[in-house]
Parts: structure tokens; C-alpha cells; sequence
């Protein structure tokens, strides 16, 4: 049976999501991530599964041949933290963290509590990082 991938990029609004969640100062982080992730990266902002925000998209495939498409970058206001998802190298990503702010980090994903906690040029420099890393790694 083939794996279905559940994150996939849809039709949805995403500013209809960003005004279904629940915290007032999490929709407002949601629409400065917005304008930071939108101006840095040039992309439309898309609605991937029920709740990523996700900025263009890159086509993977790896050597178990396991396939699909992904955002180059994104964003989630989940209920406990705000999800970043970005994909630069390890150790570049690990350096650019150090200046980052006050975060947590997961396999693929930082979280924050909030972007005044954050400098945000170095989230641009992650942006950018990721997109240059993702575009080497999976080119068209």
C-alpha cells in the first residue's frame, strides 16, 4: 500500500486560518510571520494540510523511493507554540540558532513562543538558508 502523504498544498485561505486561532497575540505573530516569510522569500503564502503555512515548494525524492512535495519553508500558530519549519544544512542551522532567540527545537521544526522573543533577521537568514539548501539538494 503506498504511503499518502498527508501534508499536501490546498486551496484554503490563509488568512481565513490565521483568523480562526483562538490567541489575539497569536493571530497578530501569525500575520508578522506572514509579512516576514512573504517579503523574504517572494512566494505566495498556501495553506499545506489543515494547518502549515507554507512558502513555495520543492519536489523530493529519496533513495527508499519515497517521493512528494513539500514547502521550501513555513509556519504553523499551533496552540502551545508557533512551528517554524525550515531545512537548512545542520551546521549552518545550528550557528544561525545560537543568535536566534529564545526557541526550542524538534527534528525539522524551532518552536517559539512568540516573534518578539526572536531577531528576526536572523529568521530571514534562516529562510533564505533553507530555500538555497533545499534548491542544491532537490534541484528541478
Amino acid at each position: 500500500m503506498a504511503y499518502e502523504l498527508k501534508t499536501k498544498q490546498t486551496d484554503a485561505s490563509v488568512i481565513e486560518f490565521i483568523e480562526q486561532v483562538d490567541s489575539e497575540k497569536k493571530r497578530e505573530d501569525a500575520y508578522k510571520l506572514l509579512d516576514i516569510f512573504t517579503e523574504t522569500t517572494g512566494f505566495e503564502a498556501k495553506m499545506w494540510g489543515p494547518s502549515i503555512i507554507g512558502f513555495g515548494s520543492y519536489h523530493y525524492k529519496y533513495d527508499s523511493g519515497h517521493e512528494g512535495d513539500a514547502p521550501l519553508v513555513g509556519f504553523s500558530p499551533r496552540k502551545a507554540k508557533i512551528s517554524l519549519y525550515f531545512a537548512p544544512g545542520e551546521t549552518k542551522r545550528e550557528d544561525l540558532l545560537k543568535s536566534f532567540g529564545k526557541h526550542t527545537t524538534g527534528k525539522a521544526c524551532v518552536y517559539i513562543n512568540k516573534v518578539a522573543d526572536i531577531d528576526a533577521d536572523v529568521l530571514k537568514t534562516l529562510i533564505n538558508e533553507s530555500i538555497a539548501f533545499l534548491r542544491a539538494t532537490y534541484p528541478e
